[in-house]
C-alpha cells in the first residue's frame, strides 16, 4: 500500500512552505501546485505541477490520485484597488478546487479560511468556530472573500457530501516569511532600525506558521468532516509586539508612542505611498480597525479535538529574526 499524496495549493505562501517543510520533513509524498519554479523550493523532495486555481483546466492533473489537498492559495492584501482580483482568487479560485477535489475523487480537503471572516463580537467576547459567515457585515475585501469561500465549502458539505475540514489562522509570523508579509515587513524595520515609533493602541492575535501548519496536518488526520478550528496564538498589544520584536533584534523599543488620531489622519496617504512604491502595507485604514477590534479567539476547540499547542509569541519572533538575518545573508 502507498503511502497518502499530500497537494498544497499556496505553497509559495508563509503558511504554505512552512507546511510543505513539515510534510516533506517527516517523509510523506507531497505535491505542490504553482505558477512558476521558485529556488525556495531548491532542496525539498516534492512534486511540482504547475497551473493556477483560477484556471480549472490545470487542476485535475494536480489532484489526481492525492489523498488530501490542503488549500492555502489566496491574496491577503490590506490596501485598496485589487478588490476583483481578490475575489477571482480567494472565491472563484477556491470554488475551482472545490470542483476540481470531486471530480478527481480526493478523500479530505482542508481549507486554510481566516480570522478575519468573523465579525468581532463588542467588549472582548471571546470569539470560537461557528457554521455560517455573514459576508455582507464584514470589513474588508479580503475577509468578504474569505468569509464567502468558507461558506461555499460548508454548503457543499451539507449538499454534496463533500469531506472538507476548515481552518480559521490567525496573524502569521515566524520564519519562511519570503513574500515579507505585513508583519514581516514590521519585524525587518525593527530590525534596521527604521522603526521610528511604536503605537499606544491596537492589540492583534499572532500565530507561527509551524504552530498552523501543525495544526492543518492535525485537521487533516484528526479533523471532524465539516467541522472548523480556530488555529490562534496568543494576544499581544501593538506596542508589546513591537518591543518584543526590538528585544529580539538586539535593538532598543521606540520611546516614542503615537495615539490613534495621528495614524488615522496618516493612513491615506501611506495607503498611496505604499501602491506607488509597492511595499508592504502596514498602517492602512483596515489594518488600524483590526488593530482595535476584537481579537479575542479561543483555541479550545482545536486544542482539544487536534491537539493544538502553539508556542509563545517571544520564541516566534525570535526565530523569525533569526531567520530573516539567516536569509538576508544569502
Amino acid at each position: 500500500m502507498s503511502s497518502p499524496l499530500y497537494v498544497i495549493t499556496g505553497a509559495t505562501g508563509h503558511i504554505g512552505y512552512a507546511l510543505l517543510k513539515k510534510l516533506t520533513d517527516r517523509g510523506d509524498r507531497v505535491r505542490i501546485l504553482i505558477r512558476k519554479d521558485t529556488p525556495v523550493f531548491d532542496g525539498i523532495e516534492c512534486e511540482k505541477a504547475f497551473g493556477d486555481v483560477t484556471n480549472p483546466d490545470t487542476l485535475d492533473a494536480a489532484f489526481e490520485g492525492a489523498d488530501v489537498v490542503f488549500h492555502l492559495a489566496g491574496i491577503i492584501d490590506i490596501n485598496v484597488g485589487n478588490e476583483e482580483m481578490i475575489w477571482k482568487v480567494n472565491f472563484e479560485g477556491t470554488k475551482n478546487v472545490v470542483r476540481a477535489v470531486q471530480r478527481c475523487g480526493v478523500k479530505r480537503l482542508v481549507y486554510a479560511s481566516s480570522v478575519d471572516a468573523f465579525i468581532p463580537l463588542p467588549d472582548n467576547q471571546i470569539m470560537r468556530e461557528t457554521d455560517s459567515f455573514d459576508v455582507t457585515a464584514l470589513d474588508g475585501t479580503y475577509a468578504k472573500t474569505k468569509a464567502a469561500a468558507t461558506n461555499l465549502i460548508l454548503h457543499t458539505v451539507r449538499t454534496e457530501n463533500l469531506d472538507a475540514v476548515i481552518v480559521f489562522p490567525g496573524a502569521c509570523i515566524g520564519p519562511y516569511d519570503f513574500k515579507v508579509s505585513n508583519a514581516g515587513e514590521m519585524v525587518r524595520m525593527s530590525m534596521h532600525g527604521s522603526f521610528p515609533a511604536s503605537l499606544n493602541f491596537g492589540a492583534y492575535n499572532f500565530v507561527d506558521v509551524r504552530d498552523v501548519a501543525d495544526g492543518m496536518i492535525a485537521a487533516a488526520e484528526k479533523g471532524r468532516k465539516g467541522e472548523g478550528y480556530i488555529l490562534c496564538g496568543e494576544q499581544i498589544t501593538t506596542h508589546g509586539f513591537i518591543k518584543t520584536v526590538a528585544e529580539a533584534a538586539g535593538k532598543k523599543a521606540p520611546r516614542i508612542r503615537v495615539g490613534k488620531g495621528i495614524v488615522t489622519i496618516a493612513a491615506p496617504i501611506m495607503e498611496v505611498y505604499y501602491k506607488i512604491s509597492k511595499q508592504t502595507p502596514l498602517f492602512t485604514r483596515y489594518s488600524i480597525r483590526k488593530l482595535t477590534s476584537n481579537c479575542n479567539f479561543s483555541i479550545d476547540k482545536a486544542r482539544r479535538e487536534l491537539g493544538y499547542n502553539p508556542m509563545s509569541v517571544q520564541k516566534s519572533v525570535r526565530d523569525m529574526v533569526e531567520w530573516i538575518r539567516e536569509n538576508e545573508k544569502q
